[in-house]
């Protein structure tokens, strides 16, 4: 169902690979409520993705960058505007990726060069982003910045690794230029923090199928599925959202505010009793 959220609004959606990421369904979300947006995402994901069919059926233009280098985002907002005819109204970060994880170095065994790299690419690059747009005056007034961050940020949730150490800076670089930006130019800019979601990037992390099936259990709602959070980053890109800013939002079906659920509760049960029974047996 379309309520026309987005109808005149402009944007850059940063970060969509295939039919399973959130910016893609954020994409597809933006174009049904009536935006019109450009596409970025690094070379090598354009080349072994499939951004080209999501722009086609989107009518959007594609626009290469590395999100860590600030003279690709300046080409990147300076083209966007060129295409879409004047600033832009919203703006989607949707990036991550770490090669600790990508090669099993656990928390306690960081490769640093690789923590530098999480770092960078997963939480600085917002910065990089939030700096380049506003220097260049590239998003309107009541303007919205969004990006994805998880609660691996606040908690230690196992096999996240040193991406929660990223979603902390990400949350912290929102609420510091969010202050700036809003003062200034109006402009409100805030955090997602997303069910763990089963995307191309989100099912290298370890234990994610246990992962999901316990906060499931442990969220009232249950989990929050990609399209869902689509949806609610067209809400909070539209005109009904524009008192909210230096937010970190939880969508998480109640997660983040859970100690014990039933359902959670009864899993474990059974796995006591199952291992109780195990212990009682003589295996000798």
């Amino acid at each position: 169902m379309s309520y026309n959220l987005l109808k005149g609004k402009k944007g850059i959606i940063f970060g969509a690979l295939d039919d399973k990421s959130i910016a893609w369904k954020v994409a597809e979300q933006a174009h049904a409520e009536g935006a019109i947006f450009t596409l970025s995402n690094t070379e090598t994901a354009l080349r072994f993705g499939m951004t080209s069919e999501l722009a086609e059926k989107t009518g959007s233009s594609i626009i290469a960058a590395d999100a860590t280098s600030v003279d690709d985002l300046y080409n990147v907002f300076e083209k966007s505007m060129e295409i879409l005819g004047g600033k832009v109204d919203f703006v989607l970060h949707s990036i991550g990726m770490s090669l600790n994880v990508r090669k099993k170095r656990v928390y306690n065994d960081l490769n640093y060069s690789y923590l530098q790299k999480t770092l960078d690419i997963s939480a600085i690059s917002f910065h990089k982003m939030l700096q380049v747009a506003y220097k260049l005056d590239a998003i309107n007034e009541w303007g919205s910045v969004i990006a994805l961050s998880y609660i691996a940020a606040q908690r230690v949730l196992y096999g996240y690794n040193d991406m929660a150490d990223a979603k902390s800076l990400l949350e912290s670089i929102a609420r510091s230029f969010g202050y700036i930006y809003g003062r200034e130019k109006k402009i409100r800019v805030n955090t997602i923090s997303q069910s763990p979601t089963m995307t191309t990037a989100g099912s290298g992390v370890k234990g994610i199928d246990g992962l999901m099936d316990f906060t499931n259990r442990m969220s009232p709602l249950g989990n929050a599925d990609a399209q869902e959070c689509a949806n609610y980053c067209v809400a909070m890109f539209s005109d009904l959202t524009r008192k909210v800013t230096m937010q970190n939002l939880f969508h998480d079906g109640g997660f983040s505010s859970m100690g014990m659920s039933l359902r959670a509760m009864s899993m474990y049960n059974k796995s006591l009793e199952a291992a109780i029974k195990l212990d009682d047996l003589d295996l000798d």
